[in-house]
């Protein structure tokens, strides 16, 4: 098992991580800022297929074609696991090096975006003092690193579930 997690985990991680890196120099750009979070969770659905050919392949070939649902789900989320700390290792270094004022960038293109859908004072006022207690704790490693596991892990423990429940043979 531990071979097909650490092979699955890490292609589906090199998978979101290449994403990552190769639409990190276009981040700066309007668009991706209004579709960068549809771009980062596309790419890491599409990352965590890798979740239902690794389960599927550890039934098929180690077990006889016969696996629980419970089994399955563990090896989905180890394998979630291994991507996503990949997924987090990657962010660490990208957000550090090229982008240490990301949660600037991101607290500015969120109040902008409240200004031109219209909002109005009161609300822009309270999203902006909620987003730099957000920023605050995103100074601290471990708070970025736990936000960053929280972005990705979510995706890999629903993709986990239903790769356990399609999958799952007696």
């Amino acid at each position: 098992m531990k071979k097909t997690v650490i092979k699955y985990g890490l292609i589906g991680g090199a998978i979101v991580s290449l994403f990552m890196v190769f639409t990190m120099p276009f981040f700066d750009s309007e668009a991706i800022m209004d579709y960068g979070e549809l771009i980062g969770y596309t790419s890491m659905i599409i990352s965590s297929t890798t979740i239902f050919i690794g389960i599927r392949t550890y039934r098929n070939e180690e077990l006889g074609g016969v696996i629980s649902f419970g089994k399955a789900f563990l090896l989905g989320l180890y394998i979630a696991l291994v991507a996503a700390t990949l997924y987090v290792i990657t962010w660490m270094i990208l957000s550090g090096v090229f982008m240490p004022d990301f949660m600037e960038n991101y607290t500015a293109a969120i109040l902008e975006g409240m200004q031109e859908a219209g909002k109005n004072q009161a609300e822009i006022a309270l999203q902006m003092k909620e987003l730099e207690t957000w920023s605050e704790l995103y100074k601290n490693p471990l708070f970025k690193i736990l936000f960053t596991y929280m972005e990705i892990l979510p995706v890999g423990l629903i993709v986990s579930l239903i790769s356990a429940a399609i999958l799952k043979k007696k």
